[in-house]
């Protein structure tokens, strides 16, 4: 009898490599692996999160909604615009018809027709024993097993208790409703709650929104109390409150707040958190340990802790964004050939967890890398901080802007960079210089004047926040 067989139970079908997940999971098979046969498993849409219900569609909806958003800051500089109301089932139709859904059918197609030796599975996985899967094709189950397995299975929705018994939304389907709701509360304070509030607020919906902390509270304090005043200005907020309890009728949600508070509305979005996908998964049957939030544990290489099996993005990463399940799709793809050649650790990739950046994509857009100045303080660091404020600068002027910020925290004594914050138009794009300055560990008591700064562009608020740090400069 086989190893992986148990009395009565069908034979597995053997394969070099099971990768779970075709998001970032899609992007590991490469030419290198053309010779290995492997098996592919995606219970839902090809490319996952990001594409489906994630990063690309809703910045696809929030290029929307600055279109919207427009004629509220138009009147400070001498143009009398009117926002008419949005086309909803067309930006569904130009998002999906046209663009994502299209993508992921695509993907799907190339893997089933296109990769001789892939073979696609489309029912969810989950472990049987060591090395060994539960998965199925066209409504047949089947098990599946290999000596290699890299876990990409990422995460889904945290749903709260009180919330299963009313009807909601989550990001994964809050874009396709049949059409915009004329009230939405959002419960959460995090990315997600934030982009999709400015989405609906701009197109025309009314946003009531409740969190138990302050907004984006992960951000440096002179980011998030600004953001937290201009949310408070523009959206109807409960903050500091919970949900007690929930109730529907018809054609409403209504929330008991803790304070005995009533929110009603037409559509609820919880936005609350997510959860690695590791307990579908089974992960405890193949021998996978899993840190108490649930992300599956995996070492500085990413592998778990059963023998052959990998693991990337946010099933295990303690950073949920697309960039970094990339960087990580690229490191585990090298580490599994590596390991397939028989080399050792000094032969691999380590997960690269250094200097994420992020963004957010609301109004105004925020974009940070590296500490906070709490954080850096905390770490001992002689820290030196400049807050620049946008409309300090010649092309901030010109846009009127009066919330904007830059805030830069370094090291006084050494000139190096320790954190980027910024916050207002293309904090985005703006940050990707101060990226580079602590990719390459670069001297900001040297960098601003080792280059020129294009005037009048919004870079230089970049330039004069490096130029407003107090460094210790070098004796000549």
């Amino acid at each position: 009898m086989s190893a992986t067989a148990s009395a009565g139970a069908p034979e597995a079908t053997q394969f070099d490599l099971i990768i779970v997940g075709a998001g970032s999971g899609n992007s590991i098979l490469t030419p290198e692996f053309d010779d290995k046969k492997v098996a592919l498993v995606e219970k839902g849409a090809f490319g996952g999160t990001c594409l489906n219900v994630g990063c690309i569609p809703t910045k696809m909806y929030v290029l929307a909604a600055e279109q919207a958003y427009a004629p509220r800051e138009a009147a400070k500089l001498g143009v009398d615009l009117t926002f008419n109301g949005a086309d909803w089932d067309a930006i569904k139709e130009r998002v999906f018809d046209r663009r994502i859904d299209v993508i992921a059918k695509g993907g799907e197609d190339y893997r089933r027709n296109g990769c001789p030796n892939v073979t696609v599975y489309d029912t969810e996985a989950s472990f049987t024993g060591p090395k060994t899967l539960r998965t199925g094709r066209g409504g047949a189950e089947e098990t599946i097993t290999a000596d290699t397995i890299i876990l990409a299975a990422g995460a889904r929705p945290f749903i709260p208790d009180w919330a299963k018994g009313v009807p909601f939304h989550t990001n994964e389907d809050i874009m396709r409703l049949e059409r915009q709701p004329k009230t939405l509360t959002i419960v959460g304070g995090g990315f997600i709650a934030m982009e999709f509030a400015h989405v609906f607020d701009a197109l025309g919906t009314e946003v009531t929104i409740v969190s138990r902390s302050q907004l984006l509270r992960h951000l440096d304090k002179d980011l998030c109390e600004p953001f937290n005043e201009l949310a408070t200005e523009r959206y109807t907020t409960h903050i500091g409150r919970t949900v007690a309890s929930a109730s529907s009728t018809g054609d409403a949600v209504m929330l008991t707040l803790d304070d005995g508070t009533k929110v009603t509305s037409e559509a609820l979005l919880i936005a609350t958190g997510r959860t690695p996908n590791s307990d579908t998964l089974d992960v405890a049957a193949g021998g996978i340990d899993v840190h108490p939030d649930g992300r599956v544990q995996v070492d500085e290489f990413g592998r778990t802790t059963a023998d052959g099996v990998w693991a990337l993005g946010d099933l295990s990463s303690p950073y949920q964004l697309k960039h970094v399940a990339n960087a990580e799709t690229r490191a585990v793809s090298r580490n599994v050939l590596a390991a397939w050649s028989g080399a050792g650790d000094d032969a691999l990739t380590p997960m690269p967890h250094e200097h994420v950046p992020s963004a957010i994509f609301t109004h105004p857009q925020i974009a940070t890398v590296g500490l906070t100045e709490e954080q850096a303080r905390e770490q001992g660091a002689d820290v030196t901080v400049k807050v620049q404020n946008y409309g300090d600068v010649a092309y901030g002027w010109g846009l009127e802007d009066s919330t904007g910020v830059v805030k830069l925290v370094a090291h006084r004594g050494t000139g190096k960079l320790l954190g980027a914050h910024y916050m207002g138009p293309q904090a985005s794009t703006l940050i990707q210089q101060m990226i580079t300055v602590l990719a390459y560990d670069l001297d900001l008591r040297e960098f601003p004047r080792s280059q020129y700064w294009i005037h009048p562009a919004l870079a230089e608020v970049t330039e004069n926040a490096i130029l407003g740090l107090d460094l210790t400069f070098k004796e000549v």
